[in-house]
């Protein structure tokens, strides 16, 4: 990968998330600056940041550097990469002509083992919701979590556990009618097997074979702003903006193709959040930045409702336009957008 990249290339190649960038349904959203994160809370770093940020990438030459430039940006943080720039911070301190690859790699160690008994928990949790399954069932999958448990105590550097791998062998599962529900719950409860956007440890491990380069871009990229769908497109979700919401890209990943219901679970305080991203999209309408899209915050509100199963209920109280208002303002919009390119 070379040095210089576009915008989206950056999301594609360094964090595993699509960028959609040519989805004109998304672009209303993608050009906000002023949205929290309706899965995780935080300030969404724009986009448009992205290359003002790698140009600056460029001329850092060490630790201090690095951190110095994540500074500006640190308020935006997830608690994850809050964790790791607090690790980076303090060993600029001592070390500021080292580098960030150096300081992963120096703890590493301790953080395999912690990141060990974190995958073995949960696959302790995936074995105890197999006792409702039936014998043959129950079998197939404490096979597959037993593997996992080997490799996982194993020292074999070339043989390490690869979670989408697991997650992909469950799909393999063919379960009977009244086991469906149940291996439901079972892979769910697989997604919590942690990752560099929910553990400390699994980000110290995976990233300390990275250079300082990818990791300080890893830590500000989770912050910035990507279009999410609702209702997954792998699951028929449509590609329109009534499907979609800026969130912060690990918010994004992190999810994967979970229903927004178990997402909730892990994360209670989605409903709250979801309420102030609305508020801000309200505000930015308000200001004039949302032409065209005047009914987002009514679709929006029905759409999470209906994938949430009730769980999220957005109040639009702040809003000052009625549905009949934000129709017509839609539609006056786009006849004069027809004849704009007339």
């Amino acid at each position: 990968m070379p040095n210089r990249i576009s915008p989206q290339d950056y999301l594609k190649y360094y964090y595993d998330i699509p960028y959609e960038g040519s989805t004109s349904a998304g672009k209303p959203l993608r050009k906000l600056k002023n949205i929290v994160c309706p899965y995780r809370g935080i300030k969404i770093i724009p986009s448009s940041a992205i290359k003002d940020f790698e140009r600056r990438l460029e001329k850092c030459q060490n630790a201090s550097d690095c951190v110095e430039l994540l500074s500006k940006y640190s308020e935006n943080f997830l608690p994850t990469e809050k964790d790791i720039f607090a690790i980076f911070k303090e060993f600029v301190l001592l070390n500021p002509d080292d580098n960030l690859q150096n300081c992963l790699q120096m703890i590493r160690g301790n953080c395999l083992t912690k990141l060990k008994l974190e995958e073995l928990e949960v696959l302790d949790e995936v074995d105890i919701l197999t006792h409702k399954l039936c014998s043959k069932t129950a079998l197939e999958i404490r096979t597959k979590t037993t593997k996992c448990r080997q490799i996982i105590i194993s020292d074999n550097e070339k043989d390490f556990f690869k979670r989408k791998l697991f997650l992909a062998s469950l799909e393999g599962i063919s379960p009977k009618e009244n086991e469906k529900e149940i291996i439901s719950d079972i892979k769910n409860k697989a997604l919590f097997l942690p990752t560099s956007e929910s553990s400390k440890s699994a980000f110290i491990v995976k990233y300390s074979n990275r250079t300082q380069t990818e990791i300080t871009r890893r830590l500000f990229i989770a912050s910035t702003g990507t279009i999410e769908h609702i209702t997954p497109a792998s699951l028929g979700g449509l590609n329109c903006i009534n499907n979609f919401l800026l969130t912060s890209a690990s918010g994004n990943r992190y999810r994967e193709n979970m229903p927004l219901v178990e997402y909730i679970k892990r994360h209670p305080k989605i409903p709250q959040h979801v309420q102030t991203y609305i508020d801000c999209i309200i505000e930015e309408i308000h200001q004039g930045n949302m032409q065209g899209s005047e009914t987002y915050p009514y679709k929006i509100k029905q759409k999470l409702f209906e994938e949430s199963k009730g769980r999220i209920l957005i109040s639009l109280s702040n809003y000052k336009y009625s549905e009949e208002d934000a129709i017509l303002m839609v539609k006056e919009y786009e006849e004069r957008w027809k004849k704009y390119k007339k």
